[in-house]
């Protein structure tokens, strides 16, 4: 669910683009591996908001780190806890002036709390919470 574009579009972006170090387009079902670059748009906001960078770490099974633009870096681990998957996101070496601590400590908590929902929603039951109305805007679910 983090590593194929095809599955990212199901439950957290609108636009999920991974490339190879050579520049080639994967497929939705190939997953992502250090060094690809990738370009990823949310429902709800326009295509200027766009973030384009590096997959920094992936192991295929547990763990997915990238570059996550000015907002630092992200690390994904999923772990087992009594036969449950657990998924932990750390985003670490985010600015720490004013804007930022508003935009990214602030805000991407706020967004990474809404779409590991969606996660669980969409896994679970199969309900996808996103807003996807563009004239429907500053809402939590786009």
């Amino acid at each position: 669910m983090w590593t194929q574009s095809g599955n990212l579009l199901k439950w957290f972006l609108r636009v999920a683009e991974f490339r190879d170090k050579e520049g080639k387009l994967k497929s939705g079902n190939e997953s992502a591996v250090k060094g690809d670059q990738y370009v990823f748009m949310w429902h709800g906001w326009p295509d200027e908001v766009c973030e384009k960078n590096e997959i920094l770490k992936a192991n295929g099974m547990d763990f997915f780190s990238f570059q996550f633009g000015k907002a630092g870096k992200v690390d994904v681990t999923l772990s087992l806890v009594m036969g449950l998957t657990v998924v932990e996101i750390h985003q670490y070496e985010i600015p720490t002036d004013e804007e930022s601590k508003f935009n990214f400590h602030v805000g991407c908590s706020e967004g990474w709390t809404f779409y590991l929902a969606n996660l669980k929603s969409l896994l679970e039951g199969g309900l996808d919470l996103r807003n996807k109305d563009m004239k429907i805007s500053g809402v939590v679910n786009s």
